[in-house]
């Protein structure tokens, strides 16, 4: 079955905007919000290959060399569906961006094979 990434999408502005809100909102949300994410991952454990995580700054590297950068990924899964709107629809409740501050849920096909 084909496999997709599915990238969890956060402008900083949501986050900074987040941790503007009082301790106790803060507290509300991610106590709406975990079990809500725990209850989607069981909903949907059949299609869930790599559950991923949640990722903090980014570091990047390139020709002139490593540094900072910034970019609105924040975390990421690897899912198994039969199509990319398959595997788009397993997103569409997702508490990211229902409960949480997320902006979305970027999906993309696996275009190489994983290793054996």
């Amino acid at each position: 079955m084909p496999r997709f990434l599915a990238v969890y999408m956060m402008k900083a502005e949501n986050v900074a905007r987040f941790r503007e809100l009082p301790k106790a909102e803060q507290d509300a949300i991610d106590n709406a919000g975990l079990p809500a994410w725990t209850a989607w991952e069981e909903k949907n454990a059949a299609a869930l290959i790599d559950r991923g995580g949640m990722v903090g700054k980014t570091t990047r590297v390139t020709r002139d060399g490593i540094g900072p950068a910034s970019n609105d990924f924040c975390g990421y899964m690897i899912v198994e569906a039969a199509t990319a709107e398959a595997a788009a629809r397993l997103f569409a409740d997702h508490p990211h961006f229902t409960i949480f501050p997320g902006d979305g849920v970027d999906i993309m096909p696996f275009v190489t094979e994983p290793p054996a």
